[in-house]
């Protein structure tokens, strides 16, 4: 006989978990969970530093006006030193966005102890293929890899190489970014190196770099003569042009887009008949992964903002910059469709390193950059009798936009011709001489600006490692 006490138990126990009668005693499997439904838009912008958008700005709207960034709600600025230097490079710092963990320079989302080089300084990796020996550091979990694994969709919208550094930091792990045979492989389902984190695969890929996906014997730099895209293609719905990319279905299925051999075009150079713009891309994305109907994850990347600043090549730098605010703009109009008041989705804009651009002088107010009217990227005309230009100690005038280092140190100033500043491939003058040859300015050390809105947005302010920015998005979507 069941004494009163056991009876008592198994009543609350059936009130509490439920009984199942011998009949069903086979239905033992809980039932799936929902699906997520709130969504994370994290949008970086390579090497934007507060400069960067002050003038991007300015060249855009003028002094009065606003791009999109500027009007985010909940601003902070990010401290974005990497684990060993001052100066961080793209890979640690857009990883401790992605990871939680600062880690040394060239290190793509792996474990602090982890070295990029050896103690001679080589790089370990040998044409594109890691070399990273046994016990050089851990893998450490991504927010895509985590959200992927709750059953989220994934994204990756780029306009740099998809194995550059930022967008690496997202799904694989490697301890040097130059790898980028090594990280094409983790990212295609179902061969070698493929990263088993993503399980199915992320379910949207833009951007550029086919070289890292096509063995040397067909015109890439692979050096196992595997065809990577054409294993994408086995998987995803591909596109290798704009109007491939214009077909892409919209239905919730992987696609994926690979538009260039390295990065794609400048915004400034762009043929929008060939290539896609970083807007385009980010509203596709979007459409596809809210056709899942499930909370989705995406990444996009502002990343050719970072290499007309190393070329000291102001012009295409602030025209990438708009680009990126353009994308955000998309971003927010796709997405109040989609959530209305952005009530279970949280979008973060931020950047992962300055660069040494600086503004000069006392200069009167130009407005917007138009034909003839070269604005922030003129001379620099004092506020106090603002047509004549202002002079440097030899009397020559000096352009508003000039950099801290760069290719293009001159030994003797002179004149300079109004006409070049219309020129699109006008340099910027630099203070320090770095190799002429190259695109070799460096980054900066300064603190970013960061802006969010909608969901868990209103965490974001005063000061905050990139670190941070991690676990507070984690937070805002209870992960």
């Amino acid at each position: 006989m069941l004494n009163t006490k056991a009876l008592g138990a198994l009543i609350t126990t059936c009130l509490v978990a439920g009984c199942s009668s011998d009949s069903d005693k086979t239905s033992t499997t809980p039932p799936p969970s929902e699906a997520p439904t709130k969504n994370v838009l994290f949008f970086l912008g390579d090497g934007m530093g507060i400069t960067t958008l002050t003038a991007a700005r300015i060249y855009k709207v003028g002094e009065d006006g606003n791009l999109t960034i500027d009007q985010l709600p909940e601003t902070a600025f990010v401290h974005t030193y990497s684990n060993d230097a001052q100066v961080t490079d793209s890979a640690p710092s857009m990883a401790a966005y992605m990871t939680g963990v600062k880690m040394n320079n060239e290190v793509i989302s792996m474990s602090a102890d982890t070295k990029a080089t050896d103690a001679s300084g080589k790089p370990y990796h040998t044409n594109f293929d890691a070399t990273c020996p046994s016990g050089n550091g851990t893998p450490v979990e991504t927010l895509l890899e985590m959200m992927k694994g709750k059953g989220y969709g994934t994204g990756v919208v780029t306009s740099t190489r998809v194995t550059h550094a930022t967008p690496a930091t997202t799904y694989a792990h490697v301890c040097h970014r130059d790898a980028e045979n090594t990280i094409a492989a983790a990212l295609v389902p179902g061969g070698v190196g493929y990263n088993a984190k993503l399980g199915d695969g992320i379910d949207v890929i833009f951007g550029g770099g086919t070289d890292y996906f096509i063995p040397k014997e067909d015109g890439g730099k692979r050096n196992d003569k595997r065809n990577l895209v054409n294993e994408l293609k086995s998987k995803y719905s591909f596109a290798g042009n704009r109007t491939e990319f214009d077909k892409l279905p919209v239905d919730g299925s992987r696609i994926a887009g690979l538009f260039t051999k390295s990065h794609m075009a400048y915004d400034l150079d762009r043929d929008a008949a060939k290539e896609p713009s970083l807007g385009d891309m980010t509203a596709k994305a979007i459409d596809v992964l809210s056709a899942k109907k499930k909370g989705f994850f995406l990444m996009v990347e502002g990343g050719r903002i970072d290499h007309a600043l190393h070329a000291t090549n102001a012009r295409r730098a602030l025209q990438d910059t708009v680009a990126f605010d353009d994308a955000i703009k998309v971003a927010l109009d796709k997405m109040q469709q989609v959530d209305p008041g952005l009530k279970n989705t949280l979008l973060v804009v931020t950047a992962d390193h300055d660069h040494t651009l600086q503004m000069n002088g006392y200069a009167a107010r130009t407005g917007k950059t138009e034909p003839g009217s070269p604005g922030v990227l003129g001379l620099v005309k004092n506020y106090v009798g603002a047509a004549v230009p202002s002079t440097d100690v030899d009397g020559n005038p000096y352009t508003i936009i000039g950099f801290g280092n760069g290719p293009r140190r001159l030994d003797t100033r002179g004149p300079i011709d109004a006409t070049e500043l219309e020129d699109k491939n006008f340099r910027q003058e630099a203070v320090i001489p770095m190799d002429p040859g190259s695109d070799s300015e460096t980054h900066g050390g300064a603190d970013v600006f960061l802006g969010a809105q909608g969901a868990g947005a209103e965490q974001f302010s005063g000061a905050l490692l990139n670190t941070d920015v991690f676990g507070l998005i984690r937070k805002a979507i209870d992960l």
